[in-house]
C-alpha cells in the first residue's frame, strides 16, 4: 500500500469530459495491483519471512522494472535530480511507509490496514496548509474531523484492538502523507521517470544491509514467484496510475483509490478467510465518504480558480 499520487498535474483540459473506459480499467487495475502487493506481502510475512526482507524484494523489483521501462541504459534524465534533498527524503519515506505497513500486515486483516490507510488523503489535505500553503477551508476541516472519527472507530483506543500492529499502520499513514506532499512539491520540477526510479533505488540501497542479514531462502517455486511478483505489483501499479492520469484528469482518477478496500476485502477472504467486523466496516464507510467529499470540494475549488483566472 505504497502507491503515489499521479506524478503530473491534473488534466484540466479533460476535466469536464467523461472518463474514458480505458482510464477506468487502468485505475481499477492500479489499485487491484496494490491490493495484490499487500496480499502477497501478508502471506510472506505470516509464513516467516522478515518484513524488511520482503520490503527489500519489493523495491529491488521496482528498481529493475523501472530501469527496463524507462530504458535506463539510454536516458540520462532518469538519473537527473533538480532537488536532491527532497528527492532523497521522498525516497526514504516510501520504503518506511511500506515497512510499517508490512509489519502491520503480520497481525491485522487486509481490510483493517487499508481502511486506516485510506485516511491518508485527509491527512494530506491537513498537511498541505503548513507544507504547501494550500490551506483547507472550514468544510474540508469538518470532513477531516469526521474522517478522523472513522479512524478512531477502526482502531478503538482503549480496547484490546489498539495494539502495536495498529500503531504500525498509523505510522504508515503518517509517512505516506508526507511522501505525498513531497510528490506534489516535486512534480513541477522533476521528471516522472526520475521520481519513479529514485523511489525504488533509494529504498533498495538503504534496506540492503538489514535485508541480507534477515534473508530467508525461498522454499520452492511458489515462494520464489511471490517474492519476484512484489516489484511487479508495486512498480506496475505506479505505471498504470500514471497511464490512467494521462487519459483522464487527476480528480477523476483519485476516487478509484477507494476501490482498493473492495479488492483487499475480497483477497483477505479468499486467501486468509478474513472478513472485517462491523466496527471496521462502519469506520471504512465514514472514512470513504469523508475522503470523497474532500476530493470533490478540492475539485470544485480548483475549477472556480481556473474560471476566475480565465476571466482576468
Amino acid at each position: 500500500m505504497d502507491h503515489i499520487l499521479p506524478d503530473r498535474p491534473a488534466r484540466h483540459d479533460v476535466d469536464r469530459e467523461a472518463m474514458p473506459p480505458v482510464a477506468m480499467i487502468l485505475a481499477l487495475g492500479t489499485f487491484m495491483g496494490f491490493a495484490l502487493l499487500d496480499t502477497t506481502a501478508k502471506y510472506l510475512v505470516t509464513i516467516g519471512y522478515a518484513a524488511v526482507f520482503v520490503v527489500w524484494c519489493r523495491f529491488a523489483g521496482h528498481t529493475l522494472l523501472s530501469l527496463i521501462v524507462f530504458q535506463g541504459w539510454r536516458r540520462k534524465d532518469l538519473y537527473r535530480m533538480h532537488n536532491p534533498g527532497l528527492q532523497i527524503l521522498r525516497g526514504v519515506l516510501l520504503p518506511a511507509t511500506t515497512l510499517f505497513n508490512f509489519l502491520a500486515l503480520r497481525d491485522l486483516q487486509l481490510a483493517q490496514t487499508v481502511t486506516i490507510f485510506l485516511s491518508g488523503p485527509m491527512l494530506v489535505t491537513a498537511l498541505a496548509g503548513p507544507m504547501l500553503g494550500e490551506w483547507a477551508g472550514p468544510r474540508r476541516w469538518a470532513a477531516i474531523v469526521v474522517g478522523f472519527v472513522g479512524v478512531l472507530i477502526v482502531v478503538r483506543p482503549g480496547s484490546g484492538v489498539f495494539q502495536l500492529p495498529i500503531l504500525w499502520s498509523v505510522a504508515a499513514v503518517l509517512t505516506y502523507a508526507v511522501y505525498s506532499i513531497l510528490t506534489r512539491k516535486l512534480v513541477a520540477r522533476e521528471s516522472l521517470s526520475s521520481m519513479v526510479f529514485y523511489s525504488g533505488i533509494i529504498g533498495t540501497v538503504l534496506l540492503a544491509p538489514s535485508a541480507f542479514y534477515a534473508t530467508t531462502m525461498p522454499q520452492g517455486w511458489l515462494e520464489i514467484v511471490l517474492l519476484a511478483s512484489l516489484g511487479l505489483f508495486g512498480a506496475g501499479g505506479h505505471l498504470l496510475l500514471v497511464r490512467a492520469s494521462r487519459l483522464a484528469s487527476a480528480s477523476k482518477v483519485a476516487p478509484f483509490v477507494y476501490s482498493q478496500l473492495l479488492w483487499m476485502t475480497l483477497f483477505g477472504f479468499v486467501v486468509f478467510g478474513d472478513l472485517p467486523d462491523g466496527w471496521t466496516l462502519t469506520g471504512a464507510v465514514i472514512i470513504c465518504l469523508s475522503g470523497l467529499y474532500i476530493m470533490n470540494r478540492e475539485r470544485n475549488i480548483a475549477r472556480r480558480e481556473r474560471l476566475a483566472a480565465a476571466v482576468r
